[in-house]
């Protein structure tokens, strides 16, 4: 879960740290320096995309490509460091978390992604989710409001050559204005309703997916926008930090 956390107040400006949009990256590229991960890893990445995401009913073939690859254990203080591999959330910087495997595949398969779409992601976290949205489509945009985790993130999104993410520190409940429309936005912390300005965001014929629901307790709704027309369809029962922010919780 990329972390929103409330005992941090909200940036006063907004900073922007852009990548390189020439020559960026698609899917084809899927091949990893072999020295990202030792084989003990290796072998656990593979057993939880098997076990974890595919057992569970993830069947989108670029998806679980893409999760083979990433070393999520670089986006994670674990000790020892195949405990990334675990099937349940994790605490990251900031005192926030990283999702469980299979939520962030299942929130990815939801998006129907194609190479072509640009996305919005609110709450970059350690960035895992950002890294894998970045190889599966044309460009993302990531939107987190703790400066310090955005700076972590771009590093570790940088050392896996990843040159197709723009970071940005802002109120991730406002989305990023200056870049819409997006073809998918992905929400990952939990608001009482999805915001307005991020519907406002999505493009026609585009779809969201975002936690909705209490503080304690969410639901993960998709939702669908054509022409004026907005469909929302729940698809799992979750639980996120909250998404703290004009259009979502206040600080405490």
């Amino acid at each position: 879960m990329a972390g929103l956390h409330a005992e941090t107040s909200l940036p006063s400006r907004a900073a922007t740290f852009p990548s390189d949009r020439k020559n960026l990256p698609y899917f084809a590229d899927l091949h990893m320096p072999s020295h990202f991960s030792p084989p003990d890893l290796t072998a656990a990445r593979l057993q939880m995309v098997e076990m974890q995401i595919e057992a569970r009913g993830i069947c989108n073939a670029a998806l679980l490509e893409v999760m083979r690859q990433i070393p999520r254990e670089r986006f994670v203080n674990a000790d020892p460091p195949i405990e990334a591999y675990t099937d349940r959330a994790l605490p990251i910087e900031a005192c926030q978390t990283i999702s469980q495997p299979y939520i962030v595949a299942l929130m990815t398969e939801s998006l129907a992604l194609l190479p072509e779409h640009t996305i919005l992601e609110i709450g970059t976290g350690s960035g895992y989710q950002t890294a894998i949205l970045a190889r599966l489509a044309r460009f993302v945009h990531t939107v987190e409001r703790i400066e310090s985790l955005t700076q972590t993130a771009a590093q570790r999104i940088a050392e896996l050559n990843l040159q197709n993410v723009a970071f940005h520190v802002a109120d991730g409940s406002l989305g990023w204005p200056a870049a819409a429309p997006y073809d998918r936005i992905i929400v990952t912390a939990g608001a009482p309703r999805v915001p307005a300005a991020l519907i406002d965001q999505l493009a026609d014929g585009g779809r969201l997916i975002a936690p909705v629901g209490g503080e304690e307790h969410q639901t993960l709704v998709v939702i669908e926008k054509t022409g004026q027309n907005i469909t929302e369809s729940a698809i799992a029962g979750c639980r996120f930090v909250k998404l703290i922010g004009a259009e979502g919780w206040s600080p405490v």
